[in-house]
């Protein structure tokens, strides 16, 4: 029994599988994607795009291969790439042969949609020969019309019905290096979908409410879908789909995963919503912070409360806190105890100093840790 049970998430047991260096499934962490929306044969602006993805902590990027220039762009990219590189391959099965050949860690299918039994054979091996995993992808938008037949709509029991068709596709091949979605832009589908094939197949889920709007809607939407299901135990590798910037939907995932305690990277900010009592101005401030903030890597937390009613008690459970006070001056909290005012001219400023001396503080404690232990192994 934990110290506080009422945050333990059991988390479901599924097979690992890699996908390049990266472990999916098992007990290795949720990880977060996320797909380049660059014309993929322009490598520069593609690698460019990675890198913003990297440097937000993207686990894994998909990169969409729909046609010849694009798979002979992909070698060059994968060598760029310090992070796995996902093809997302749609019906021509060459596509994927070529793309497993350019060195991707995977290859995002349907092994249905590849045509033949024996082209669905000749992906399967070049997946084995090349030691990339594979995502099946079944998507409520795109169902195989004799499913749309059979239920009238797309409905959770097609989804998954899809999904079984397809993996029984690669293990028939003897090919078990997969991880499947069951995405739909419907939450309550999506979620029916995955609470029930996550009843029937033992492999890596990859998470995802498909085409789910704007930065602010389709946050939201993921959020409420995802995260219900993560909360539930139910997924490996999540991917965040916004009409947004891919790095955009790499911070959505991790705040989705550091809210439920899952992951934690970065500065986790408490905040209030602002209100006449406040001390300074809350929200211009939180945006300065996270803004400037985005580099921290190190799991932290803090606190940024306009008054006094909730301040102190916010920041007794933070590592920096600061809550707003009269004329200017504000009070500084560091490890939940009150050390020292600020003025405003100085907050923004003053707190990222903090923040960053308590990350390079975290980062030291840590590495001399990992040092001792070689030496109580001995």
């Amino acid at each position: 029994m934990s110290l506080r049970p009422w945050r333990d998430i059991t988390r479901r047991k599924s097979r690992q599988i890699m996908v390049g260096n990266v472990p999916v499934g098992g007990d290795a962490p949720v990880t977060v994607q996320t797909m380049t929306n660059t014309p993929t044969d322009d490598v520069r602006a593609t690698v460019d795009q990675i890198r913003r993805c990297e440097e937000a902590g993207v686990d894994i990027i998909r990169v969409s291969c729909p046609d010849v220039e694009s798979t002979t762009a992909l070698k060059q990219i994968v060598r760029a790439s310090r992070v796995p590189i996902v093809a997302d391959i749609h019906f021509h099965y060459k596509r994927a042969l070529e793309a497993a050949d350019a060195g991707a860690a995977c290859l995002r299918i349907n092994p249905g949609n590849i045509g033949s039994a024996s082209r669905v054979k000749e992906v399967v091996d070049a997946a084995k020969s090349n030691g990339c995993a594979i995502r099946i992808g079944v998507n409520g938008g795109s169902l195989e019309r004799h499913l749309l037949e059979k239920y009238g709509e797309p409905c959770p029991d097609a989804l998954v019905e899809s999904a079984m068709d397809h993996i029984k596709l690669l293990q028939d091949h003897d090919f078990h290096e997969f991880k499947v979605a069951v995405k739909a832009s419907d939450l309550f589908l999506a979620v029916a979908a995955y609470q029930q094939l996550a009843e029937q197949v033992d492999c890596p889920l990859h998470l995802g409410i498909t085409e789910a709007g704007g930065f602010v809607g389709g946050t939201v939407k993921s959020a409420i879908g995802m995260g219900s299901l993560l909360w539930y135990g139910i997924g490996d590798t999540i991917r965040v789909s916004l009409s947004a910037e891919p790095e955009e939907e790499v911070r959505v995932g991790f705040e989705i995963l550091k809210s439920l305690g899952i992951r934690n990277r970065g500065v986790r900010v408490v905040s209030c919503p602002s209100c006449a009592r406040q001390g300074f101005d809350v929200i211009r401030t939180v945006q300065a912070l996270e803004e400037r903030l985005q580099h921290i890597r190190t799991p932290m937390s803090l606190s940024v409360l306009g008054c006094v009613v909730n301040g102190p008690g916010e920041a007794r459970e933070t590592d920096i806190g600061i809550t707003g006070g009269g004329n200017g001056k504000h009070m500084v909290y560091l490890s939940g105890v009150t050390d020292h005012h600020v003025q405003d001219a100085d907050m923004v400023d003053h707190i990222v100093r903090l923040v960053e001396a308590k990350a390079a503080e975290i980062e030291a404690a840590d590495e001399a840790m990992a040092a001792l232990v070689p030496v109580a192994a001995e």
